[in-house]
Parts: C-alpha cells; sequence; structure tokens
C-alpha cells in the first residue's frame, strides 16, 4: 500500500465496498494500523474539493475523489488495488484537500 493508491475498501456491510484513495504518507504506512483516505464517488458536482479520475488514471468509469469527506478508517478494510494515481493528479488531490481543509 502507498500514498496515491486506489484500493477497494470494505464497508460495514457485507459484500459492499467502494473506491477510495490512500493519502497517508508513506513513511508512516508501515508503523500504522489506520489510514486516511478519500472516498471516490461517481456523483461528480465539480467542486473544487473534487479531483476528477478517468480511464486515463486507471478508473474503469469517469468519478472523483471527494476530499471532504476525508476519513482514517482501518488498514484490515482496505483491499485490492484498482490503480496508482500520477503525480499530477496526487497534486490535484493535496490542491483540494488544502480547500476543503481551508489550510
Amino acid at each position: 500500500m502507498q500514498r496515491g493508491d486506489v484500493r477497494w475498501y470494505r464497508l460495514g456491510r457485507p459484500d459492499k465496498q467502494r473506491p477510495v484513495v490512500v493519502l497517508t504518507r508513506g513513511a508512516a504506512l508501515e508503523f500504522l494500523s489506520d489510514v486516511t483516505v478519500a472516498p471516490v464517488t461517481t456523483t461528480i458536482r465539480t467542486i473544487p474539493t473534487e479531483v476528477i479520475l478517468t480511464r486515463e488514471d486507471g478508473m474503469p468509469r469517469t468519478c472523483a475523489a471527494n476530499l471532504d469527506h476525508v476519513q482514517t478508517v482501518s488498514r484490515a478494510r482496505v483491499g485490492a488495488l484498482i490503480t496508482t494515481l500520477g503525480t499530477d493528479r496526487m497534486t490535484e488531490i493535496a490542491d483540494a484537500l488544502r480547500f476543503a481543509l481551508d489550510v
């Protein structure tokens, strides 16, 4: 697991999962049992706290990482790799996160 991975996250309900972007810095990942993620949704609102992800990013369809709903989750519930986002896309995610947190 590394920062920028888009992975499946298992929700509390059986057989329900959704993609998330791993945001936790790489140097800390091996020491943590929880990771910070941003959910990915097919609902696209085109707002500054969303980053559009496409097939060019390795996603099966166009969707958006939602930086308004960042959360820390158990690493044990983060599953299979979908894709790893490139540097440019992660810069967009960092910008959207700064906007969401007003920092």
